[in-house]
C-alpha cells in the first residue's frame, strides 16, 4: 500500500515545472510504481496558453479548481472547463488550454509517465519507460 500526499511531493523530483513556464505538476503515482497508470495534480497558470498533443498517451483530466478554455485544435471546437468537468483525450487529440484563472486539475495517464517528461516542440510527451526490475525482485 502506498500513502502519499501532494504536500509530500512539493520540492521533490516528482514536482515538475515546465520549461515553458506555463504549468507545474505534482506526480503522485508514476511508472516506477508499476500499476499501469500515473496520477498527477497539475496547475496551469492564468493568462497562459499551452498547446499539447499526447501522441503516446491517453489522458483523463478532472478540473478541481479554476476555469480554462479547451480547444480541440483538430476541429476548432471549444469548451469551457470548470470544477467538476472532465475531459478525456481518447483520440490523441491536439489541444490547447487557455486558463482564465489558475487552473488546477487531476490527471491520469496511460501508459504511465516516468516523471521526467516535458512537452517537446510539438506538445508531445516522449514515451519514456522505466528499466525492468532484476528478476527475483
Amino acid at each position: 500500500m502506498i500513502v502519499r500526499s501532494f504536500k509530500d511531493i512539493e520540492g521533490t523530483e516528482r514536482h515538475v515545472k515546465s520549461a515553458s513556464g506555463t504549468w507545474e505538476s505534482k506526480r503522485i503515482v508514476l511508472a516506477r510504481e508499476r500499476v499501469g497508470f500515473s496520477l498527477h495534480e497539475t496547475v496551469l497558470y492564468a493568462g497562459t496558453e499551452t498547446s499539447m498533443w499526447y501522441a503516446n498517451h491517453i489522458e483523463a483530466v478532472l478540473c478541481v479548481e479554476g476555469e480554462a478554455e479547451l480547444t480541440n485544435d483538430e476541429t476548432g471546437e471549444k469548451h469551457v472547463i470548470t470544477p467538476g468537468t472532465m475531459y478525456l483525450l481518447d483520440g490523441h487529440e491536439r489541444h490547447t488550454l487557455r486558463p482564465k484563472t489558475d487552473f488546477r486539475v487531476v490527471c491520469v495517464f496511460n501508459p504511465p509517465v516516468t516523471g521526467r517528461e516535458d512537452h517537446d516542440e510539438n506538445g508531445v510527451y516522449p514515451l519514456l519507460t522505466e528499466p525492468a526490475e532484476p528478476s527475483g525482485n
